[in-house]
């Protein structure tokens, strides 16, 4: 199953949450992590944004002295004008590398099962038929009305993703298609998918019942937690800008994909500030290895040793 069909499936599947969880829109582009970050807890956040998912997990099963002689390495790497420092802007490049490669690897992960004729495009026949092909068949039935609906969001955002409207994406439009928060031009895709789904009255616009009613599932009896009254607040005092009661499709850009907040530059902040021990504003090789739990962790065992798989190390 393909990752846009999961995702859709994930967020039918919220609304069977329990009442009180707190459901949220806002993607803020990819996430560096989908982890809380919450340090007091554990530093798998950092880990996730500083290696890329995958990578931090092998980093968790090696030992300490292994993880700081692979930290060192990946300190050079950072340090691209190999001044011996390392700034906040070389680690945001750092950080932005490591999330473009995940992307790439999803890319590159997917390829093949669509790729039917291995001409390097993916045409909307080759995805249509193998995301959908078993449900094309035969009667509609009320399940699969819902996958009819889904590939018809599906072929309008592999249009979108498709800028020279051939339908036949290379790997930066399948890259599109697949993460479009990541992609400007793709923005408002993003949009128009997410007031479909909470407009539902059909107005074109989200008002407040609806925002919340996306958010938290009343029961009858059950105390309204309450983030609910904050959220209201929210919506009145910053969701619904020129106050007219509703958000317009501007007004839900700025709700679902805010542009004052950039996840990387906020983590090169973090860890520049957590590992900075001189308080100048940049880090030495020794102030990250002193604080390598917070960039890579390990487990003081041995058993990574088996894990040394990566020519790079």
């Amino acid at each position: 199953m393909d990752l846009s069909l999961i995702c859709w499936l994930l967020l039918v599947a919220r609304g069977d949450g329990k009442p009180t969880e707190r459901r949220t829109r806002v993607h803020q582009e990819e996430p560096l992590s989908a982890l809380r970050h919450d340090d007091k807890q554990n530093f798998d956040y950092d880990h996730d944004a500083f290696l890329g998912q995958d990578e931090a997990k092998a980093f968790d099963r090696l030992s300490p002295d292994e993880s700081k002689r692979r930290l060192s390495i990946i300190v050079d790497r950072i340090d691209s004008n190999k001044d011996d420092f390392v700034s906040e802007d070389e680690l945001r490049l750092w950080i932005e590398a490591i999330q473009s490669r995940h992307m790439f690897e999803d890319v590159e992960h997917q390829w093949s099962e669509f790729d039917l004729n291995q001409d390097g495009l993916i045409s909307w026949d080759e995805y249509r038929n193998v995301t959908y092909g078993s449900y094309l068949d035969g009667p509609l039935t009320e399940t699969e009305y819902n996958y009819t609906h889904m590939m018809a969001r599906d072929e309008r955002r592999f249009k979108v993703a498709n800028r020279d409207g051939n339908l036949n994406a290379d790997r930066q439009e399948f890259m599109a298609f697949l993460h479009p928060e990541n992609h400007e031009y793709m923005k408002q895709v993003v949009v128009q998918e997410t007031m479909e789904d909470i407009d539902k009255n059909g107005d074109g616009f989200i008002d407040l019942k609806e925002y919340i009613g996306d958010m938290f599932t009343a029961e009858n009896g059950l105390e309204e937690p309450e983030w609910v009254a904050s959220e209201r607040q929210q919506f009145s005092e910053f969701r619904d800008k020129n106050q007219d009661g509703k958000m317009d499709r501007e007004e839900t850009l700025d709700w679902i994909l805010p542009a004052d907040y950039d996840h990387a530059v906020a983590e090169a902040k973090h860890l520049l500030y957590e590992s900075d021990s001189n308080k100048d504003g940049r880090l030495t090789k020794e102030e990250i290895l002193n604080k390598f739990d917070l960039f890579v962790g390990s487990q003081v065992t041995n058993y990574g040793e088996a894990l040394l798989r990566h020519d790079e190390f």
